[in-house]
């Protein structure tokens, strides 16, 4: 059983990462934006409440987003252990994750934290953008994107470390190099591969 969380600024590389975390430990990777989406997409009842938030403009609420994972983490292929990205995302919700894991007598084995220098991040987005014909990922809106992460997600940084779990990684490189890196830190942590 694998629990872990991936964090870092938009740009780092977290989605890539997580796919091959996934694979490599056979655990479902879960994006707290893929939750809101499906349970819109199947129309539940915490979905059309998702929705209405979201077509105001406005922040899921935590209370909301902490119904959402506690459903996702209570199916079956989570069971036996998961990747989440983008949750916890405020001080309430790590409390809310740790009361839910220890009540299943259960708690984090790492949180992997990719760094990234922020210029190096918004070049990389902006090829991206361009390769992909992205209009919209103007490099005021990717610098914006990481000073909201910078404010919102930074803060909770020091609590995993203080816990123990802080796994910092360089996330910047080639994709397999990154791998290699994370790997390499849960197996010092006693963390093996699925396979």
């Amino acid at each position: 059983m694998t629990r872990l969380l991936i964090v870092g600024p938009p740009g780092a590389g977290k989605g890539t990462q997580s796919a091959l975390i996934s694979t490599s430990y056979g655990i479902p990777a879960i994006a707290t934006g893929d939750i809101f989406r499906q349970n819109i997409k199947d129309q539940t009842p915490l979905g059309v409440e998702v929705k209405a938030i979201v077509d105001a403009g406005d922040y899921v609420p935590d209370s909301l987003t902490n119904e959402l994972v506690k459903n996702r983490l209570l199916e079956e292929d989570a069971r036996e252990g998961f990747l989440l990205d983008g949750y916890p995302r405020t001080l309430e919700q790590i409390a809310f994750l740790d009361e839910l894991l220890a009540s299943k007598g259960q708690s984090l084995d790492a949180v992997i934290l990719l760094n990234a220098d922020t210029d190096a991040v918004v070049a990389r987005l902006r090829n991206r953008a361009q390769e992909q014909g992205r209009a919209d990922d103007t490099e005021e809106a990717i610098r914006h994107r990481q000073d909201v992460f910078a404010r919102e997600t930074t803060p909770l940084i020091p609590v995993y470390r203080e816990k123990g779990l802080l796994i910092e990684v360089d996330g910047l490189g080639e994709v397999e190099a990154v791998a290699a890196r994370i790997a390499e830190a849960l197996s010092a942590r006693g963390l093996r591969t699925a396979a």
